[in-house]
């Protein structure tokens, strides 16, 4: 059998040269002949656009390649890898490699939770291939699977913990008893968290990443708008201490999942909170810096996919594979999954989404407050599940701790301002959600 033509050079063009570009740039070079042979040709590295030719790398890229000019870079590559992060210029940077007939990798969740369909259409219409695997849990593959290999099946719900910085502060705050902020600090100090945590703390980078991982789960076009937040800097050493007491661990968690209407019909429901996670849970078991997602089908059942949700060359690993998947299809023909929005799913408002919640309350320690309490949990018509005190009342005041039934936020929010307007009140200390139980 006569060999098959050689097919030429795939010109691959690198945006952004930080701890994942680095890395990228040194695995397209160091691994050269083998991604060679798994792709049927080689990859070039044709250029690798940064913002100043001064700034430190990892990883110590050929002169030669670098150029500030990113612009004229796309325009003359095959694969285009953008890892610069942000809205712009990423968003006309890689809408101009679609449009000159380049194939897109990306890591930027920002971008596809806030400009997604834009870029998924300009793809489609160029006949061009746009991955994403690192764009939501680094280099643990889940992307692909969702997208790929649960097509056939019908996904119900996904939980999981997609932010390592976030994890590694409250496992801190689980396993040592350090408080927020010290527990931030240190995650700073160990290159975990940025100088500005914002974006991590606050719940935000996870609710891109839910953003993605629903619309992809459920056909449905959902936004970063359409993401209930709340992240965890409200999370005291208190709750903690007393959530192992009640036998759970707090987790920051992104949750997708289809709820049923009344009508028969479906929702879906797309937040990111901090919950109380029973510590028999997959999910409990998840420390450090690390990621794990939970996700339940309708034939394959639950499915757990756990690693590195972050770090340079585990982030590189999933974009490299990615990149593989693009020049595979250049040169041996297909495309990957166009985006799948059929069902176009209503979302449910933030208000209607239902949960089991956990109050902490500080009371004054007199008879008759906990039936004040009781009172005002019946008549928003919230089930109170289990109360528990603390055993030593000090200075007169109580603590106590609420668990209810599954009831929904709009019911219990209005529940926490009567509660917190009652004589024998003297604070609601926290509100945290039950998941998992």
């Amino acid at each position: 059998m006569a060999n098959p033509t050689p097919h030429r050079a795939l010109r691959v063009a690198l945006l952004g040269c930080g701890v994942v570009g680095s890395q990228v740039a040194r695995l397209l070079v160091e691994q050269k002949d083998d991604l060679a042979a798994r792709v049927g040709a080689p990859l070039d590295l044709v250029g690798v656009a940064v913002r100043s030719f001064d700034d430190p790398r990892g990883y110590e890229v050929d002169p030669a390649l670098l150029t500030e000019d990113a612009a004229d870079l796309v325009t003359r590559a095959d694969i285009v890898v953008e890892v610069i992060g942000g809205l712009e210029p990423a968003r006309t940077l890689q809408l101009s490699a679609i449009a000159h007939g380049a194939s897109v990798v990306t890591a930027n969740k920002a971008l596809l939770a806030a400009h997604g369909p834009d870029i998924y259409a300009a793809a489609d219409a160029a006949g061009v291939d746009i991955y994403f695997e690192a764009a939501v849990a680094g280099a643990i593959p889940l992307v692909r699977p969702v997208r790929e290999s649960l097509a056939g099946d019908r996904i119900l719900r996904i939980l999981g913990i997609v932010n390592g910085t976030t994890n590694y502060v409250l496992d801190e705050m689980t396993t040592k008893g350090l408080g927020f902020a010290a527990a931030l600090r240190q995650a700073q100090e160990l290159g975990y968290a940025e100088a500005d945590p914002t974006g991590d703390v606050e719940g935000y980078d996870a609710a891109n990443k839910a953003a993605i991982l629903a619309s992809l789960a459920f056909h449905t076009r959902v936004a970063l708008a359409d993401v209930s937040v709340e992240g965890i800097t409200g999370v005291t050493a208190d709750d903690v201490r007393w959530a192992g007491q009640m036998g759970h661990v707090v987790k920051l968690l992104a949750i997708a999942e289809r709820v049923p209407l009344v009508d028969g019909g479906e929702a879906i429901s797309a937040r990111v909170h901090p919950a109380l996670v029973p510590l028999d849970h997959p999910l409990a078991s998840v420390h450090g810096a690390f990621n794990a997602v939970f996700v339940e089908t309708a034939a394959a059942g639950p499915l757990m996919f756990y690693g590195q949700g972050a770090g340079g060359t585990p982030t590189a690993s999933a974009v490299l594979g990615d990149v593989v998947s693009a020049a595979r299809h250049r040169v041996h023909g297909g495309k990957a999954p166009s985006e799948s929005s059929y069902a176009d799913l209503p979302i449910l408002p933030a208000g209607e989404i239902r949960s089991r919640f956990q109050l902490r309350l500080e009371v004054a320690d007199r008879p008759g407050v906990l039936a004040q309490v009781a009172g005002a949990f019946a008549a928003h018509d919230v089930s109170i599940e289990a109360v528990r005190q603390a055993p030593e009342p000090a200075d007169g005041a109580a603590e106590l701790l609420v668990a209810t039934h599954e009831t929904s936020e709009a019911a219990l929010t209005a529940t926490v301002a009567a509660v917190q307007a009652l004589p024998g009140v003297i604070g609601v200390r926290s509100v945290l959600r039950i998941v998992g139980s």
